[in-house]
């Protein structure tokens, strides 16, 4: 009953927000969602209920501090203020006419936005989630699990059993940490996205990128002779394609975290634009009996996306450990003629 209350008014908060016409009295979907799925310097909930978060920027040595309010006047129209201006997302350092200078130097921009906001909370989250959890290890200490543990122990072990050992081998408790860590950040992230207000958070490319490249530095630095042997001089190629192999090679190491950054990005963003679409098509066709079909729809892509959040945490963390595996899997090659003449243990 709780889930399909929040469900409920998960479609209220957002079709309220879709009702709102954008200036002269026209609907723009496309604004609408860019709107709902990109970072911002306030966290809007609800009509009528917005978080101002804090702007920090510091101008060459300076800082100011200032809530991000200031920027809209009763209106709620942006305006000028302590000489920056807010244009399209950014901030900008602002002339005497109120414009942005966009080639002005020395500015930067270390905000709270709504995404680093909603980061502390899902982090917040897993402090309490977890410090909890082994809490109850210290207390429950031989007894069967109980309250949150029995929740996410099954959880915790499958991460172990089918990602970490099935994929990294006897070297995987090193790797344990990160695991979990980057799985549940991801699942309780696209889990909050979900929720009514909630932030893009894992649809930020920004966000996907540094999860991914953390993976490529574990995985790099993780190689052992027999990993860079591999790509440095390939058993049983030809010494005349090395000048081939060693880029192609290299190319790859980069391309697999890429991919993971562009799955988990593309994933969380793209059920996010289709649930708002759904319900565009109800003031975009500005008729009621349009109203239950995509109603009914955006009820059936919310659930998957439940399923999708799961699911896109887990992909990230088997293909990390697969990754893992590889750097620190040991090879032991049978003579070098070819790929057939190898034993791969």
């Amino acid at each position: 009953m709780k889930k399909l209350l929040v469900l409920l008014f998960s479609f209220l908060t957002i079709a309220a927000h879709a009702a709102e016409p954008a200036e002269g009295g026209e609907f723009k979907p496309g604004d609408m969602i860019t709107h709902h799925i990109a970072d911002d310097y306030s966290w809007h909930f609800a009509d009528g209920v917005v978080l101002y978060l804090p702007v920090i920027l510091v101008d060459n040595g300076e800082v100011n501090v200032f809530s991000s309010s200031n920027f809209y006047n009763e209106e709620h129209e942006i305006v000028p203020y302590n000489g920056y201006v807010m244009d399209h997302g950014h901030i900008y350092k602002a002339n005497e006419a109120g414009e942005p200078i966009a080639d002005y130097a020395g500015l930067y921009d270390i905000s709270i936005t709504k995404n680093v906001a909603s980061m502390f909370v899902s982090v917040a989250l897993m402090f309490f989630v977890f410090f909890g959890i082994a809490a109850s290890y210290k207390k429950n200490q031989g007894k069967a699990p109980r309250g949150m543990q029995s929740f996410f122990e099954p959880i915790i072990i499958f991460i172990r059993d089918e990602i970490a050992k099935a994929n990294i081998g006897p070297k995987y408790e090193r790797y344990m940490p990160y695991l979990l860590t980057i799985f549940f950040f991801i699942w309780f992230n696209n889990l909050l996205g979900l929720m009514p207000g909630g932030a893009n958070l894992t649809g930020n490319i920004a966000v996907t990128l540094v999860l991914a490249t953390m993976t490529l530095l574990i995985t790099v630095f993780s190689g052992n002779k027999s990993y860079w042997g591999h790509i440095f001089a390939t058993p049983g190629v030809p010494v005349w394609l090395a000048p081939i192999m060693i880029p192609v090679e290299l190319i790859g190491i980069i391309t697999k975290p890429f991919s993971l950054m562009i799955r988990l990005f593309a994933n969380i963003t793209a059920g996010h634009i289709i649930i708002l679409s759904l319900f565009s098509l109800i003031f975009i066709f500005q008729s009621v009996a349009v109203g239950p079909l995509s109603v009914a729809f955006a009820t059936f892509m919310n659930f998957l996306e439940l399923f999708v959040a799961l699911l896109q945490a887990y992909i990230f963390t088997l293909l990390s450990a697969m990754y893992f595996g590889g750097a620190v899997e040991e090879h032991d090659h049978v003579g070098d003629l070819g790929h057939g003449d190898g034993a791969h243990h």
